[in-house]
């Protein structure tokens, strides 16, 4: 899967086992967009073709329910929620675990705005 992690979910330890899960994985350095906006790097993602994943709950349902509401297209959008409750919050292994669950499910991603925490 062609993913693109946003600033708010940079973790060494997540990048590396993305990686080793076979995603192509880009960040915000590759393309110069470190520090742009939350459209910026959504904008990005769309344009690139890949699944944005963060951890940015609120900011990023927004941008997805517009693009909806207007009838656009994005393919995908990937959220790690994290409620400071070590029961609930996923670890870099549970975020990689969560999307091959996820996607082993064929469940649409394709325009859909997924909590990964919901797929542990």
């Amino acid at each position: 899967m062609r993913l693109y992690v946003d600033e708010d979910s940079i973790d060494p330890l997540l990048l590396r086992l993305l990686r080793k899960a076979k995603h192509d994985v880009q960040v915000p350095a590759a393309p110069n967009l470190v520090g742009s906006p939350d459209p910026v790097h959504l904008k990005h993602a769309i344009r690139e073709g890949r699944v944005l994943l963060s951890g940015n709950h609120d900011d990023y349902l927004c941008l997805h329910e517009l693009i909806i509401e207007a009838k656009g297209h994005h393919p995908g959008i990937f959220m790690v929620r994290r409620d400071n409750d070590p029961t609930r919050d996923l670890k870099p292994a549970g975020i990689v675990r969560a999307i091959a669950k996820l996607l082993s499910a064929n469940v649409p991603v394709d325009d859909e705005f997924h909590i990964l925490n919901h797929w542990r």
